[in-house]
């Protein structure tokens, strides 16, 4: 089979991070039906989503103390707080942001987890480049950067996988409220700037419904050059296989 798996794109509006948490463990569910089935391998699903304001802690220790603000100033900004079992530390979501889980069966791409974050970066630096903004990796930050000094994180990331099917993902700040990440360190990471772009680009900075194209346009093309990476290593294991065993 050399044709590339199905991926479905589905777009959620904007939605609170406990519904769409949900709405990502049923596509999971079907991605592991399609697999025990065994008929055509379905590659999964890309959601996107504006989520309500809210603020997401991991599981990571000390990922908590990374919340900067009160009871009192998280209510006064409207920004809820909801616990998550995504990798990562500590970030916000709210509207103007995109975010995309793509709920992928990562065996079918033969991606480890390091292969499979670098791949979001470029989908997104892919993205943020289609529209003229120039960006990059940070070492030892995951996420998408900004060249231009200081660096500014204008994409966050946070994975998890489930029988190596993929869940959450990555957010892009389009245009975001950025005075709510001052409620929190960012990722963790002290000091670090976030930005959008509406920040970086001004006028010129895309709309929603735009970034959400280009974005999935992105992340296919990435798909499918890792699905016939994966092709070509199957078959020359294969024939390496068969050559051993005459």
């Amino acid at each position: 089979m050399t044709s590339e798996p199905a991926v479905t794109s589905l777009d959620l509006g904007r939605l609170g991070y406990e519904a769409a948490y949900e709405a990502q463990c049923r596509r999971v569910a079907d991605v592991e039906a399609s697999r025990a089935a065994g008929g055509p391998p379905q590659g999964g699903f890309l959601l996107t989503v504006e989520h309500n304001p809210v603020i997401t802690v991991s599981r990571r220790a000390g990922a908590g103390s990374h919340l900067l603000a009160t009871t009192a100033q998280l209510a006064s900004a409207g920004v809820a707080v909801a616990e998550t079992d995504r990798g990562g530390d500590i970030t916000y979501h709210g509207p103007g942001q995109l975010v995309m889980y793509p709920i992928l069966d990562i065996n079918l791409y033969n991606l480890g987890v390091h292969d499979y974050m670098r791949l979001l970066e470029d989908a997104v630096i892919d993205t943020c480049e289609a529209f003229g903004l120039s960006t990059g990796r940070e070492q030892g930050a995951t996420g998408v950067w900004t060249l231009r000094e200081p660096r500014a994180k204008v994409c966050a990331m946070g994975v998890r996988f489930r029988r190596w099917v993929s869940m959450h993902g990555l957010a892009i700040n389009v245009r975001t409220n950025l005075s709510h990440f001052s409620l929190i360190v960012p990722c963790g990471l002290a000091g670090r700037e976030v930005t959008s772009l509406e920040r970086e680009l001004g006028a010129a900075c895309p709309t929603m419904g735009r970034v959400r194209e280009v974005l999935d346009g992105a992340l296919r093309a990435r798909l499918g050059t890792a699905w016939h990476v994966a092709l070509r290593k199957r078959a020359d294991a294969s024939a390496t296989s068969e050559v051993r065993g005459r």
